[in-house]
């Protein structure tokens, strides 16, 4: 079954393939850019929760020093 296909068909075809790949390509890099971002933002939130985690037994041992001295 080999049908021949008219030439603006074929040239329909091959401009939207070549607009497929370039979509393709363009969603590519969006999921590139959003899997970098999702990461940086998991990055940071560990980052500021151990920040926030040692500020507290900072303070923690700051107050027990100093409970310790005036007794």
């Amino acid at each position: 079954m080999t049908e021949a296909i008219s030439k603006p068909r074929q040239q329909a075809e091959a401009a939207f393939a070549q607009v497929q790949t370039q979509f393709l390509a363009r969603q590519r890099a969006f999921d590139d850019l959003d899997s970098i971002t999702a990461d940086r933002d998991e990055k940071t939130r560990r980052l500021r929760a151990a920040r926030l985690e040692k500020a507290q037994s900072d303070a923690l041992v700051a107050r027990s020093e100093a409970k310790s001295k005036r007794a």
